[in-house]
């Protein structure tokens, strides 16, 4: 009788404590419901003009998720939202997920005007972002303490492209740019410059574009007007494909060299062929054949799980997501300061190699790579294709970096 009486007393409290949490608003009964679990927020372009790098880096942020399995005591979860390509609609959506899911850790954005958004509504919150988007003012002038970057910055990319091919090019002294006209674009316009007044190299022009822009004849017709040794393209994405087609169609390819700085790699690559890309220097953040024990492992899983070679954006958004994953495990919390403090100074077996967190701007030191295109002849397999020229890591130090972390 005693047991019986327990036993419903228990459950009329049980009763009692569901109808409470019933009855709170919806983002109570969110918060407390998930109170155990961590979940990842991939803010993906998904829609809009980047789409393509989106698809892939929300399958890399999924794969890490599903590789990490339980992660204090619950199992991961993991919610995509779609920026449409948009830095407005990134910012609205990340706000509505931090004020009613309780959202405090987020990995993703293409664009630079998106991630320097998204950083700061998710610092304000007290969070942690993780991105692979290039503008240098994400770790330098509007750093903070929630925003984490993986991908090298603008400055890095200029110096591991255009500096070396000045160097292995010494007779190419005129120069021909190609920019798109938003940060990303111009802080790329702004490292490359700063080198060309280094070398003494002559700037012989520069053609701006909107982000919407899809048709580079008139640009391409002013390069080839400037007769330059080097055409620089900096713009990215589907944009960058479409200069670089442009370019070849017009054949620029006889006429002078051409320097992809930012490309997107392999899904590029492929999508561009080698008759495109053949004899054209491309940078990259990342290469699948890099000869690293992580990028091995990366490069197989990828394989296993999606038939495909991994790429740029599916291994930044993986290793993205799991140094988030790593950092709350070393923390042993999801609180956010915890977590942001794990972060700070973290050395990783990455894709690149041994990567480091700098604790000064929250930058990851990592290599950035200037490859080659290959003919169609010289390929060992159909992804076979470019060659690695160099790599190096080039970041700005001691009293160059511009972060002042509040």
């Amino acid at each position: 009788m005693t047991m019986i009486t327990t036993t419903r007393r228990t459950l009329l409290k049980g009763g009692l404590a569901a109808g409470t949490l019933l009855a709170a608003p919806a983002i109570i009964r969110r918060r407390a419901l998930a109170a155990d679990a961590v979940t990842i927020h991939g803010v993906k372009s998904l829609s809009g003009a980047f789409a393509s790098y989106g698809k892939f880096a929300d399958m890399g942020s999924k794969l890490a998720i599903q590789d990490y399995g339980d992660l204090l005591g619950a199992p991961v979860g993991y919610k995509a939202i779609d920026t449409e390509g948009n830095a407005g609609k990134a910012v609205r959506k990340v706000q509505e997920a931090i004020q009613q899911d309780g959202a405090r850790f987020f990995n993703g954005c293409t664009l630079s005007s998106s991630a320097l958004a998204v950083g700061k509504e998710v610092d304000k919150a007290g969070g942690v972002f993780m991105t692979p988007a290039g503008a240098d003012e994400l770790t330098g002038t509007d750093c903070n303490p929630g925003t984490f970057r993986w991908s090298v910055p603008t400055y890095g990319a200029i110096e591991q492209t255009v500096r070396p091919l000045i160097e292995r090019m010494p007779e190419a002294k005129r120069w021909y740019t190609i920019t798109p006209q938003y940060v990303f674009g111009e802080a790329l316009l702004a490292n490359a410059k700063r080198i060309f007044e280094e070398k003494g190299i002559e700037h012989v022009g520069n053609s701006y574009h909107s982000l919407q822009e899809q048709e580079f004849s008139g640009y391409l017709t002013n390069a080839m007007g400037a007769a330059p040794d080097v055409l620089l393209i900096l713009n990215f994405g589907g944009q960058s494909s479409n200069a670089l087609r442009q370019a070849v169609n017009f054949g620029l390819k006889s006429q002078m060299t051409i320097l992809l700085a930012w490309s997107a790699g392999l899904d590029q690559f492929q999508e561009l062929g080698s008759d495109v890309i053949e004899g054209v220097y491309l940078g990259a953040q990342y290469w699948h054949q890099v000869d690293s024990p992580m990028n091995k492992k990366l490069v197989a899983r990828v394989r296993e799980a999606y038939g495909i070679t991994a790429n740029y954006p599916l291994a930044a958004d993986y290793i993205g997501t799991k140094v988030i994953l790593d950092a709350i495990a070393k923390a042993g919390s999801a609180d956010g300061a915890a977590v942001r403090a794990a972060l700070s100074g973290m050395s990783f077996d990455g894709p690149t190699g041994s990567e480091t967190v700098r604790a000064a701007d929250h930058q990851v030191i990592k290599d950035y790579y200037l490859l080659k295109g290959k003919a169609a002849s010289a390929k060992a397999d159909e992804d076979d294709l470019a060659e690695l020229i160099s790599s190096g890591k080039s970041f700005p130090e001691g009293d160059a970096i511009a972060c002042k972390m509040a």
